[in-house]
């Protein structure tokens, strides 16, 4: 059944992320107090763009997609974020709505926390307040690096860049990535049709040697990897912009 099942309490996992560094154990007896830890199957929308944000959300484990919908029911994927991330806070700064809605992806355990607490703290707390701008800042960041590689990379070193993204950056020799979610979905977070995806990949297969099998790639050296996909870019692996 496609919905979410209350499971217990518990803002643990947030006392050890940075945007959440330098606040008072009052603050998370709270969150506790009004928190529920849900489990959401895939498919689950979480919220609509637009609604009255009541809630902000912690993952815990699986994948969660931003997106923005046009008129005609074309989908604009923002983020797809796995688990250790937040969304939904900055809210607090748009009229208390949410500024996209969010799908789980790939089967999900999520933390839904209230935002009136969260913006009770900002406003009494400036440690939170710069953390939460400089949260605000990085992401901008890795926005301003995708809008430069749209303009720049081909569709192959695209996808070049996100599994440099899923790798670990400081592997030596053979490496083993699988994708997360399915490829349909990899294509539409790279700003590209499954078609072009499809075509693409196979041109990163034949410049770098990587081996796809499915949802697995197989990839013998990295250095050749990021030295074809990052050769359109202004930054140099290792990247600490890589995100997934």
């Amino acid at each position: 059944m496609n919905v979410c099942t209350k499971v217990y309490k518990t803002v643990n996992n947030l006392k050890h992320i940075s945007l959440f560094k330098g606040c008072e154990s009052a603050f998370f007896d709270e969150l506790e107090t009004q928190g529920q830890s849900l489990t959401c199957p895939k498919g689950r929308i979480l919220f609509i763009s637009g609604e009255q944000a009541d809630r902000f959300y912690y993952i815990k484990s699986g994948w969660v997609k931003l997106f923005r919908e046009t008129l005609d029911g074309t989908q604009a994927v923002v983020d797809i974020l796995p688990a250790g991330h937040v969304f939904g806070e900055t809210s607090i700064f748009s009229n208390n709505n949410y500024p996209y809605s969010a799908e789980v992806v790939e089967s999900a355990e999520v933390i839904a926390l209230p935002t009136l607490v969260l913006k009770t703290e900002v406003e009494n707390n400036n440690k939170l307040a710069l953390n939460m701008l400089n949260h605000m800042a990085r992401y901008r960041a890795q926005q301003d690096k995708e809008i430069e590689h749209l303009s720049i990379q081909n569709a192959s070193q695209r996808i070049g860049c996100f599994l440099l993204s899923l790798a670990k950056q400081d592997s030596v020799g053979a490496t083993t990535i699988r994708l997360p979610y399915d490829k349909t979905l990899v294509a539409s977070r790279l700003g590209m049709q499954p078609e072009t995806f499809s075509r693409a990949l196979a041109k990163l297969r034949d410049k770098t040697g990587i081996q796809v099998n499915g949802a697995t790639i197989n990839v013998d050296n990295l250095k050749q990897l990021s030295s074809y996909s990052c050769a359109a870019c202004s930054s140099e692996f290792p990247c600490k912009n890589l995100k997934a």
